[in-house]
């Protein structure tokens, strides 16, 4: 994803809480990225790649 892109949808998610419970995962780029990805190739989430760094499926 294109920083373009990232800048328009980046305002409309809510922020993070600062105390949230555990680690962050993943930052929310890279969950889009991976949630895109997954639509774009048609496949099932537990096959998304984690080498790509976009999280678990």
């Amino acid at each position: 994803m294109d920083d373009e892109l990232w800048a328009l949808i980046e305002p409309l998610l809510p922020p993070w809480p600062e105390r949230s419970p555990g680690p962050r995962p993943v930052s929310d780029r890279l969950c889009l990225q991976g949630i895109l990805f997954i639509l774009h190739n048609d496949m099932a989430w537990q096959l998304l790649p984690l080498e790509r760094g976009f999280g678990s499926g």
